[in-house]
């Protein structure tokens, strides 16, 4: 491959990193009260965006599939917001007597209340040819209205912040531009399915800009510090929690008597496992807001991301290659039982 075509690819990965070079190296532009005004065009103009862009590209017309499939879905989702977060927070019991920074750990918090993405974790099971009825919409919506309460639950909100300017932000940025592209949807229904317009491009490009913002209200602190060996402690934390809880997702669902077929298993895997950076980091911005180490909380699911792509990505032959091998075992049994 390349290196256009890694460029390509990974354009996303890559421009985290660029963004926040950009503002080790210049954060005066984008820092409250900044030229880029980030209180006004990030708060309220960018975090909108991203979500009218949710609204206008969530194919709520597909929610009926999910009917069908009940136990899946309850699966999925009460593992993803109910068990992962609480798991991560035993956890962090236990962290909290070493000398890891103590902001990276509420962000590994903050990263177990998120919901699934919206791609990643859809794509990785195609790939394998998995169950791809675990709809995007529908983790979507419910992330929407779970996620600023788990985050309020585990870590509270910003002192600076009251709760009710915090839910007032989060229906106006949140709820009203979701709304309105859904709205919108319903007239554009046929164009958007015809053009196909690259949703998930415009959200990530937009998510950038937040990054950088983010990003340079820490290095204009001097006061914040990021320790290297907390960071590194903190990426071998989040390998090890993906690599187990995909682990714990496979035995379950493969346990005798579960009732999942090998295609719900492979939804299961990535789907239960995976945490959106999409939907996140506008979250974090709105209920952190005032937070000094706001891009230290973020730091985790900023590594979260291409993580779980990684791991994903690795792991698709010899998942596709044991799905394979299930079904045809599957396809035998029911043929001699006949």
């Amino acid at each position: 491959m390349g290196i256009l075509a890694v460029i390509r690819k990974e354009w996303f990965i890559i421009g985290i990193v660029l963004v926040i070079l950009s503002a080790k190296v210049q954060p005066s532009f984008g820092v409250r009260g900044g030229p880029l005004k980030p209180e006004v065009t990030v708060a309220y103009v960018a975090v909108a965006l991203i979500f009218f862009n949710s609204g206008l590209s969530l194919k709520s017309e597909e929610l009926t599939s999910a009917l069908f499939h009940v136990r899946l879905h309850l699966f999925v989702q009460s593992f993803t917001l109910v068990f992962f977060p609480l798991a991560v927070w035993l956890l962090l019991r236990v962290l909290a007597f070493t000398a890891i920074d103590q902001w990276l750990l509420r962000g590994l918090q903050t990263v177990s209340c998120m919901p699934p993405p919206v791609s990643s974790a859809v794509i990785l099971t195609k790939a394998v040819g998995g169950n791809e009825v675990t709809n995007s919409c529908f983790f979507t919506l419910r992330g929407i209205i779970v996620t600023p309460g788990l985050l309020l639950l585990f870590l509270g909100s910003s002192s600076s912040v009251p709760f009710s300017s915090i839910f007032s932000q989060l229906f106006m940025t949140v709820v009203v531009p979701l709304v309105l592209g859904q709205a919108c949807r319903s007239f554009l229904r046929e164009f958007l399915d015809r053009r196909k317009p690259p949703f998930g491009t415009v959200s990530s490009a937009v998510l950038l800009m937040i990054i950088y913002t983010t990003f340079c209200d820490t290095f204009s602190n001097p006061s914040i510090q990021l320790d290297p060996t907390s960071l590194l402690l903190v990426v071998l934390i989040i390998f090890a929690i993906q690599i187990s809880f995909m682990l714990l997702t496979f035995t379950f669902s493969t346990r005798s008597g579960s009732g999942f077929t090998p295609a719900d298993t492979v939804a299961i895997v990535f789907c239960s496992t995976h945490k959106s950076l999409t939907l996140g980091i506008p979250m974090l911005k709105i209920v952190f807001a005032g937070y000094q180490h706001l891009s230290l909380i973020s730091v985790p699911l900023l590594i979260y991301h291409p993580a779980q792509i990684l791991l994903g990505s690795i792991l698709v032959p010899t998942i596709k290659t044991w799905m394979n091998s299930r079904q045809k075992v599957r396809a035998h049994t029911r043929t001699h039982t006949r």
